[in-house]
């Protein structure tokens, strides 16, 4: 098992150079979350012994679990991400050991996760989601709305928009996930003007995130491509 998460690892690390060096760009600069929902902590173990240290979930239970399984047994550096819709309800949850969370969508949240990081005495680094697809059945803030949504979460004590995070439209059509990247580039280039302690554009996940690093991503939320085709849950 993991002679193979070594070899998609080292193989999905040579894409990524291969399409930063296509656009000029250093794949230094590029993070990498791996996306470990659905697969057991031990695959997370053998990733991080390989070297890496940055990890997403999308469910708050799974996280805690993993979060709790592996601090138990293990000791090496893990940098949790959370990327999926957040309920304000569960932040508690959550908040004590998150390094990231990607999906935050609306002041309301913010709110949340400012009441509890103050009660621990923690700051809390957030990413913006934008709903560059404007796809209905997709979490995210309105494009149009994105600026002043992180500006008024700029506001707050304890939290800190650290960048924005999209998810293009699901489609074959590369020019039309080119533009949903694109748009939210521009509205993170504004930003950067006021905010100027923005760091990330969390964008592209396995299928699309070439097309992601030539819009200017520099963080890529890639699950597949790493630990292979997912479990039936």
């Amino acid at each position: 098992m993991i002679e193979n998460l070594s070899k998609n690892y080292e193989s999905v690390r040579e894409s990524i150079a291969i399409a930063c060096q296509k656009c000029a760009r250093n794949p230094h600069e590029i993070t990498i979350v791996a996306i470990s929902k659905t697969f057991p902590f031990s695959s997370v173990i053998d990733l991080n012994r390989l070297g890496h240290v940055d990890f997403g979930e999308n469910k708050v239970k799974e996280l805690r679990d993993k979060y709790y399984n592996i601090s138990f047994q293990y000791s090496g550096k893990i940098n949790w991400h959370f990327v999926g819709h957040l309920q304000t309800n569960k932040v508690k949850d959550i908040v004590a050991f998150i390094h990231l969370i990607h999906s935050v969508d609306s002041f309301n949240l913010a709110e949340e996760i400012e009441r509890c990081a103050k009660k621990i005495n923690k700051k809390i680094d957030v990413l913006v989601q934008v709903n560059s697809s404007r796809e209905p059945q997709k979490y995210g803030v309105e494009p149009e709305n994105a600026e002043n949504l992180c500006k008024q979460i700029s506001l707050l004590e304890n939290v800190k928009v650290k960048g924005l995070m999209t998810m293009a439209k699901l489609t074959d059509d590369r020019e039309e996930i080119r533009k949903n990247f694109r748009e939210t580039r521009q509205i993170y280039e504004s930003l950067s003007k006021e905010l100027p302690d923005l760091k990330y554009l969390s964008m592209g996940m396995t299928q699309d995130f070439d097309i992601a690093i030539e819009e200017g991503a520099n963080m890529l939320r890639i699950g597949t491509a790493i630990f292979g085709e997912r479990p039936p849950v």
